[in-house]
């Protein structure tokens, strides 16, 4: 298979596990809800706000370390081991001594066993870091998403059982134990992994430094994402958190599907590449074309039919909702520009020139949430795109000086995905002024002539306009869909 193959491939199990597991872990969570009370989950939330924070140390980052290396022995692997599990059994036994406190804190006396139970993932986590790292560097996506979507039947299975037997939120904690105990053994036999110990932690130096890098990103990103619903729970109450945060979710949804999951392999691919900056070029911008060919329809189709989408699903006492999420359609090229310029900062690292990036993003992204205020949740979200916008456009330059490439490339890569848009635009426009009025009455009619005319059309522009740098694309949907023309003997 050719680096470009896997690298389709493993986008493709990427987008499909992500998307799997969203849709059962929603499956799950309804049952879940009509098991237990609401309370049940508020335990389990408030103890995750704090085992969360200490995930980001308990990995370090050297997962991503091994797989971004040009060799990964097995003492690598061994070496990294250890680290994790000294670390992780420091966490755990922070956790097990602070829980009384926890407890006395939160006046929960239950608080204390649950926190030490959850704890124990802490443990857990190298059993499952180091295979999945294997089976990540090795661009086995299939298997890795495979693992994902077992445990999340396992973890769910254990969980309703429990809740269904009366153990409240005990079943949350232990379906969550027993997810990570069934991915273990699961990403162990995959990936043919044995645990081993080395305590050549000199040889590591390097793995951890990267690590490190890797996860103050990461912890800047978490921050700088939570810092709009901070400020916002703190100023306009808890109404405003809930209508931004449907809009946003929703406008954050096809990136999290699409973007992220070619992130993973183009990052894979890069790094066994780093040494060979036109392939790195090459892999860079046909990444940027693709993703912006797939995932933009979605954008236009939801800023032009927010309003509808949210009453109609969510109904009425939602619709402030739409606001926002029209407003942050407009972050997309550049949540794009900012991911996948990502991909090759942490693939050639250069992470340490993005980490001031992120720091400076935080501190925009916190003053442009607190000066939008007075406009409301409007206001805020234009600020969170306004901060978007500085932060793709400086980690770009980073990406093409890391690459040695031109800004024009770059603006070459999105021109299909640009014309083809703007056609789909102008179709939305006078398909909406033909409707007749009995038709816009119902929001899910309206959204269904929409979508169908608006994929027609996409789809038929896609497949035949002639855009020589989707010429393979398009032949290939074309097979897919039987298209091709067929010599007659």
């Amino acid at each position: 298979m050719s680096l470009g193959e896997k690298i389709r491939s493993g986008a493709k199990w990427s987008f499909f596990g992500n998307t799997t597991s969203q849709v059962l872990g929603f499956i799950f969570g309804i049952v879940l809800a009509r098991l237990l009370a609401p309370a049940d989950f508020g335990v389990l939330v408030t103890i995750s706000v704090f085992t969360g924070l200490a995930g980001f140390i308990a990995g370090g980052g050297m997962g991503q370390a091994l797989v971004r290396a040009k060799e990964a022995t097995k003492q690598d692997y061994d070496i990294v081991f250890t680290l994790q599990i000294i670390i992780g059994s420091l966490i755990y036994a922070a956790f097990f001594f602070a829980a009384p406190w926890f407890a006395t804190w939160y006046d929960t006396p239950l608080y204390t066993d649950l926190l030490r139970i959850s704890a124990l993932s802490f443990i857990l986590r190298p059993f499952v870091n180091l295979p999945s790292s294997i089976l990540f560097r090795e661009m086995r996506f299939k298997a890795r998403n495979i693992a994902g979507i077992t445990t999340v039947f396992i973890s769910s299975a254990v969980s309703i059982g429990m809740a269904y037997t009366g153990y409240g939120v005990w079943s949350l904690i232990f379906g969550g134990i027993a997810g990570s105990a069934s991915s273990a053994l699961l990403l162990a036999f995959l990936a043919k992994w044995r645990p081993g110990w080395s305590l050549d932690f000199r040889r590591g130096g390097g793995i951890a430094r990267y690590g490190l890098l890797f996860t103050a990103t990461d912890f800047l990103g978490y921050l700088r994402n939570q810092a709009s619903i901070f400020i916002l729970s703190r100023t306009l109450g808890p109404a405003s958190v809930g209508l931004y945060n449907k809009g946003e979710s929703l406008a954050k949804m096809p990136h999290s599907f699409i973007t992220h999951s070619v992130y993973q392999a183009l990052f894979r691919a890069m790094a066994s590449e780093q040494d060979n900056l036109d392939k790195c070029r090459y892999l860079f911008f046909r990444s940027i074309s693709l993703v912006a060919i797939y995932a933009t329809p979605f954008y236009v189709g939801l800023f032009w039919l927010a309003e509808p989408l949210i009453n109609g699903v969510y109904g009425a006492k939602w619709s402030a909702a739409a606001a926002p999420l029209v407003i942050l359609t407009l972050a997309w090229p550049f949540w794009l520009m900012e991911n996948l310029s990502g991909a090759v900062l942490a693939a050639m690292n250069w992470l340490g020139r993005e980490l001031p990036v992120q720091i400076s993003t935080l501190v925009i992204t916190s003053l442009a949430v607190i000066i939008g205020l007075p406009h409301g949740i409007e206001g805020v979200a234009f600020g969170i795109v306004g901060a978007t916008i500085y932060c793709a456009l400086h980690m770009l330059w980073l990406a093409i000086n890391c690459l040695k490439a031109r800004w024009l490339d770059y603006v070459r890569a999105l021109i299909p995905a640009a014309f083809l848009n703007l056609i789909l635009a102008g179709v939305l426009f006078l398909v909406d002024h033909a409707l007749p009025a009995s038709l816009r009455a119902s929001n899910f009619i309206y959204i269904a002539v929409m979508v169908i005319m608006g994929c027609l059309v996409y789809a038929l522009c896609f497949l035949y306009l002639p855009f020589t740098s989707l010429r393979g694309e398009q032949q290939r949907w074309k097979a897919i869909l039987l298209l091709n023309k067929t010599s007659i003997p």
